[in-house]
């Protein structure tokens, strides 16, 4: 088996020095064919099988026994062969007898690792056999011991948070020491590894202090032990990554039961004698500054009761999963302790919910293509365009489908996109590091009040990059090369179907009853012919009332106006549609209206003698049948003149003189009367038919082709669902912490919620583009609303969100637990929609910023955030008109006022901007989102900044510690994304914030410019590729140029 090794420390580990450490040693003659075999000198340790050309030469090889069955040819009893399971050559090994050779075999099969895994198994299932027996026989016992502590041994004591001070001999950087916390259930015996932690803080080398908490779900008993294992971490360019710093272990019945704040434990090393220090175990309470004995538990478990009861229940659980959790302490101004809880959670809405959109878009799709199928035959066109909506939508269709196919094809459990896969073509439409930040701060007098914030990078369509630009300016330019065509909603375009379909079903049946009038005027019934007489007129009634539609006579128009717009030689389709669409020239505005006003008088004209003349014949077969059946009563009311008018011909008339003909039949009295009313019948089902043909076609096709290229239609459908993602777990987040707050949910139904996205991109390079597709991706979320539905269980998979409805109306339903769902207001029982009202606002804060405020262009930015500031002052007044009482929005008007002044001065880096509009989102319960690239280094920043300014602002952090919180945090959240794979790992660039480049929300306060990361300072190009051609090295002196320009003016 071939790997990689350090050649260094093998041939350490082969040296004659450390023979001791040999299982077996000896010569032997080795070689990958049976006939070529060499004298070697081979050394066995652990699993490593060390050949070398002579004792204390040369090491030529190292065998790994793993993977493999080592035995001994049955043709000879001095020779073995080490097969392994991966197909690599056999290796054989001859010995000089055949007691040696057995000596050989029982070594080498004794370190396969395959045989250890085999007697640590059998090992494992003897001691669970001989510990459920001894549990079995120690029942009693438990029972009968009671009072010494048996019975509360087998009950949990999580969660259970915990502190460690660690005092060292040696003195180490607080940076680099790690902690390792073991489990250790003395009952089954079994070992759990809990977490692996950095050190929070140090007030000097020798003193670290670190707190561990677990959950409520976790297997933590009074008859656990704890062991806690202290490592320092060392410089990456030393081949010991670890060293070790010493342990403790202590039971959890000895640190409840202990009557002092904390129980001390000696560090020890390795040997379990020598002791390299202290450590001091706290469990962590929330106290004051004299508190009573008795209010200490109580404090703390009202804190673990909340944590218990909202991360436990089944509504978190099926948003929220890969949780990490941080608690710290701090202190406030009236020196009281502040307990902050922080945690980050992925959730698996980051998959679930673009695989129902793609669903949803396929089905959309579909359903669309047939729509137009069923259109009949169009002139050509219309034929054409409708080929194109075919061929644009099954062109999405197999890309979606191939989509959706790479995503079923991950695990079940995936949730979570690391930014190194932004690019990957089949993961656009999931969001990137999409995570929840969550914030609990629990005070000595106050129940824990929780801040949640949303990160993710920014919406934006990576595979297919940014060198033509964003969403919004490849949407410009296609709009700009359109042409002014009809477009519909989809509720019009539903409407012309409805029609369509109810010509098809009345035309028919109208045409049956006049053959069915004729039928009967043979048998000379009066009766019955008055019957089929009275079924034709309801029918014909029925097919007028279905079809004289508003849609149908602006759609006529719609033609009309295309047609009088088309050459001379252009002529209409038989289903009213043109041929041809070739524009005259373009006419005065006063010709155009005038134009526009005989159009729609010409267009009413013809609709409205179509009906009169169904009317007409109607009336005329009415008045037949009458003067058939010898009835006295005739219609007066019309004159000649009228009838003329109205029917454009001498029907009446030529009736008249076939009725006083008392020798003509029945049938032949009434055939030119039906035949008259199907041509006028047929003559508006057919302008109906084709107005709504037309109407359905430029539907789908504004709802298609209308929408641009493919490309762009896949880049606004991929940036909108990462959107969409993010949103619905800020939602379900927000209405699970707001159920049992009355002003929320009605503020929820009767204004909407507010979505704020905070965005950190520069407008520079490439997140130009980013900023571009971020800014229509949010926009585009106006078209979302929510609703709230009862779930069928507390199964996960019953209370994840689904999606319904097409582009442009769909519909989140979010489903509760049925005992949740009674509590909640009648109007939200009854399903009334949740509007989304969405607002961007963007501040960029790095390098490349500068560089666009100095050299390039920041409109887009100055744009998106007075364009926010609009919508969002929009929203704050409805909000204050619906509901004036609400507490919190009698302060909106002021800080509106500020963020309007904010957005319209003109300065560098005004993240005061950010901090305005994330207050106004908070006053309203609104959702709060934060975008940067790849939601790593801008992001964690602007969030632990935010997090300390609300420490210090509502809970009075105080000032002298607002630094060290801020640097603690930062530095937690880089471990916490190294962890989980977000962050490099250390020794890498982590932050593209210059020092001195930093904003003036940052500046103001009072950061350390150490609290920072700092960005590398090196401008190093690769210079042999630059020297391949004069321009690029022309191009590379004048980019230096400016990049010094920039950062030192």
């Amino acid at each position: 088996m071939k790997m990689r090794v350090n050649n260094s420390q093998l041939l350490f580990l082969s040296r004659q020095e450390t023979s001791g450490n040999f299982q077996k040693e000896g010569t032997l003659r080795v070689g990958r064919q049976e006939r070529d075999l060499r004298e070697r000198f081979c050394r066995l340790r652990g699993n490593l099988l060390f050949i070398l050309k002579t004792q204390g030469g040369k090491l030529e090889e190292v065998l790994l026994l793993e993977r493999c069955e080592v035995m001994k040819l049955p043709d000879d009893e001095r020779r073995l062969a080490v097969v392994f399971i991966s197909c690599d050559p056999a290796v054989f090994l001859e010995s000089s007898s055949s007691a040696e050779c057995a000596s050989w075999l029982a070594v080498l099969r004794d370190a396969n690792t395959d045989t250890l895994r085999r007697r640590i198994a059998h090992l494992r299932t003897v001691i669970s056999t001989h510990t459920a027996a001894h549990i079995s026989r120690g029942e009693e016992d438990l029972e009968d011991c009671a009072g010494e502590g048996g019975v509360e041994s087998a009950a949990k004591v999580s969660p259970l948070d915990m502190s460690f001070e660690c005092r060292v001999v040696v003195a180490v950087a607080a940076s680099r020491v790690k902690v390792q916390v073991c489990v250790i259930d003395t009952h089954t015996h079994t070992v759990r590894k809990h977490s692996c932690c950095e050190i929070v803080e140090g007030p000097d080398d020798s003193v670290f202090l670190t707190s561990v908490r677990f959950r409520g779900d976790y297997p933590l008993y009074h008859h656990s032990r704890i062991n806690v294992t202290f490592h320092h971490q060392e410089e990456p360019t030393t081949h010991t990554t670890r060293s070790f710093l010493g342990f403790t272990s202590f039971s959890v019945r000895d640190l409840l039961r202990s009557k002092e704040p904390h129980i001390s434990l000696s560090l020890r090393m390795i040997d379990g004698v020598s002791e390299a220090g202290e450590v001091k175990v706290s469990r962590l309470q929330m106290e004051g500054e004299t508190p009573p004995e008795h209010e200490c538990p109580a404090v703390c478990d009202r804190l673990h009761s909340s944590v218990h009861d909202k991360e436990n229940s089944p509504m978190m659980r099926a948003v929220l999963c890969a949780q990490v959790c941080k608690v710290y302490r701090f202190l406030t101004e009236d020196q009281r302790w502040l307990l902050v809880r922080e945690q980050m959670s992925e959730t698996p809405l980051s998959f679930s919910l673009p695989k129902q959109l793609l669903s949803t878009l396929i089905r959309s799709h579909t359903s669309r293509i047939q729509e137009v199928k069923e259109l009949g035959d169009l002139s050509p066109h219309w034929d054409g365009l409708r080929h194109d909506v075919i061929n644009h939508c099954n062109h999405l269709i197999g890309c979606y489908q191939e989509t959706l196919a790479e995503l079923d094809k991950l695990s079940a459990s995936s949730c979570f996109k690391s930014s190194s896969s932004k690019s990957d073509k089949h993961l656009q439409f999931v969001p990137t590091n999409l995570h929840s930040q969550r914030m609990e701060v629990t005070g000595p007098n106050s129940p824990g009040v929780w801040y949640e914030v949303i990160t993710f990078g920014a919406p934006a369509h990576h595979h297919q990059a940014f060198k033509h630009g964003g969403l919004k300016r490849l949407l410009s330019k296609h709009t700009n090369n359109r042409d002014g065509s009809v477009s519909y909603s989809q509720d019009e375009s539903s409407r012309a179907r409805e029609l369509l379909a109810s010509v098809a079903q009345l035309q028919p049946l109208v045409f049956g009853l006049a053959e069915e009038l004729l039928a009967v005027s043979l048998e000379l019934n009066a009766a019955q012919l008055q019957q089929v007489l009275d079924s034709l007129t309801q029918q014909t009634e029925q097919f007028v009332h279905a079809l004289k539609d508003e849609l149908v006579k602006s759609a006529l128009l719609a033609i009309h106006s295309q047609r009088s717009a088309s050459d001379n030689n252009s002529h209409v389709h038989s289903n009213g549609l043109l041929c041809d669409n070739t524009l005259r020239q373009q006419a005065s505005p006063g010709q155009q209206d005038a134009s526009r006003r005989d159009a729609e008088e010409y267009v009413e004209e013809e609709w409205d003698r179509a009906w009169a003349n169904v009317a007409m014949s109607l009336n005329c077969i009415h008045a037949m049948g009458d003067r058939l059946q010898g009835r006295e009563h005739r219609h007066q009311e019309m004159t000649s003149s009228e009838e003329q008018e109205a029917t454009g011909d001498t029907n009446c008339q030529n009736t008249a003189s076939s009725s006083s003909s008392s020798s003509s039949s029945w049938q032949e009295q009434l055939l030119p009367l039906v035949v008259t009313l199907r041509d006028c019948v047929r003559e508006a089902a057919g302008k109906a038919r084709a107005a709504m043909t037309f109407v359905v076609l430029q539907g789908a096709v504004a709802a298609s082709v209308a929408q641009g290229p493919e490309h762009i239609v896949q880049r606004r459908h991929a940036v909108f669902s990462q959107a969409l993602s993010a949103v619905v777990c800020g939602f379900m987040l927000k209405l699970f912490g707001g159920l049992e707050d009355p002003d929320f949910l009605l503020q929820l139904h009767s204004v909407g919620v507010l979505v704020q996205f905070e965005g950190l991109l520069s407008t520079y390079g490439d997140e130009v583009g980013m900023l571009e597709d971020m800014e229509v991706g949010v926009a585009d979320l106006s078209t979302v609303a929510f609703t709230v539905s009862e779930a069928k269980s507390e199964q996960a998979d019953d209370l994840l969100p689904t999606l319904s409805g097409a582009w442009g109306s769909l519909v989140v339903e979010v489903p509760l637990p049925p005992e949740t769902f009674e509590s909640l207001p009648q109007e939200v029982k009854d399903g009334r929609l949740i509007r989304v009202h969405p607002v961007l606002f963007n501040i960029g804060i790095n390098q490349q910023q500068s560089l666009a405020e100095r050299f390039g262009d920041s409109s887009l930015q100055e744009r998106v955030n007075q364009q926010s500031c609009e919508r969002l002052r929009v929203y704050c007044n409805t909000l204050t008109d619906t509901l004036p009482h609400t507490a919190g929005i009698q302060s909106l008007s002021d800080l509106l006022s500020s963020l309007d002044r904010s957005v319209q001065t003109k300065k560098r880096k005004n993240v005061e901007v950010l901090w305005i509009a994330a207050t106004v989102c908070r006053r309203v319960n609104g959702v709060r989102l934060t975008s940067c690239k790849s939601a790593k280094d801008r992001t964690a920043m602007s969030v632990t900044l935010e997090q300390c300014l609300l420490l210090r602002e509502r809970h009075t952090l105080s000032p002298r510690h607002f630094s060290a919180a801020l640097d603690c945090m930062r530095r937690f959240r880089l471990s916490w994304g190294q962890m989980l794979g977000c962050y490099p790992q250390p020794g890498s660039p982590v932050c593209g914030l210059d020092p001195e480049e930093r904003p003036a929300g940052l500046q103001s306060s009072g950061i350390p410019s150490g609290s920072a990361p700092k960005a590398p300072r090196r401008h190093v190009y690769p210079v042999a590729l630059l020297l391949v051609s004069s321009h690029l090295l022309v191009l590379w002196l004048i980019l230096s140029v400016v990049i010094l320009l920039a950062k030192y003016p």
